[in-house]
């Protein structure tokens, strides 16, 4: 496989995992932080938009998945994708810690 179906896989990974804590957030009417919030990623957005955002990094997550052939038979493109889950999961702990300190 060429490199960039690799890259698509550990972007695939990073949508995804993104899309939990919006989701749960949003479907539990709780306010969350998004892009959109002011200030953008400190404040906190309504629950609709959380689901939204959450939708959207859904959609996002699957095209990927989609062009980038992820299989259990390629060893490579699951540690991508993994690897995108990973990051990103690490990252949303450290960005998210303090969200409701002010």
């Amino acid at each position: 496989m060429e490199w960039y179906y690799y890259f698509s896989a550990f972007w695939t990974g990073a949508f995804l995992t993104n899309a939990i804590p919006h989701f749960v957030n949003g479907i539990s009417g709780n306010s969350f932080p998004t892009p959109f919030a002011k200030p953008h990623g400190k404040g906190l957005s309504s629950p609709t938009l959380n689901v939204l955002w959450a939708l959207f990094n859904l959609v996002a997550g699957y095209l990927l998945c989609r062009i980038s052939g992820i299989s259990p038979q390629d060893n490579r493109s699951l540690i991508s994708f993994f690897a995108g889950i990973a990051l990103v999961s690490i990252l949303l702990s450290k960005r998210f810690a303090n969200k409701d300190k002010a």
